[in-house]
């Protein structure tokens, strides 16, 4: 099932939250990803940090996808 927003702005506040945290989830994790292939000649990123903090920001993206398909669902079955 696919879900699909309207452009304009959600009237659930619980919505705007999930895709608050989804929006900056990702963001973050784009950000930590550029981290493990640093630009020459910058000093090697520690790994085991850009890990942990890669596997923090797809937990959160999952987070916020289940609450979006749990609001979702709700709304549509009311």
């Amino acid at each position: 099932q696919r879900l699909f927003f309207p452009s304009q702005k959600p009237k659930s506040e619980l919505v705007r939250t999930s895709l608050r945290l989804l929006t900056s989830s990702a963001y973050r994790l784009q950000s930590e990803c550029r981290k493990a292939l640093p630009a020459e000649p910058s000093p090697a990123p520690d790994m085991q940090l850009v890990t942990q903090q890669v596997i923090q920001c797809a937990y959160d993206i999952a987070k916020a996808a289940k609450q979006l398909v749990t609001i979702t669902t709700k709304e549509n079955n009311n």
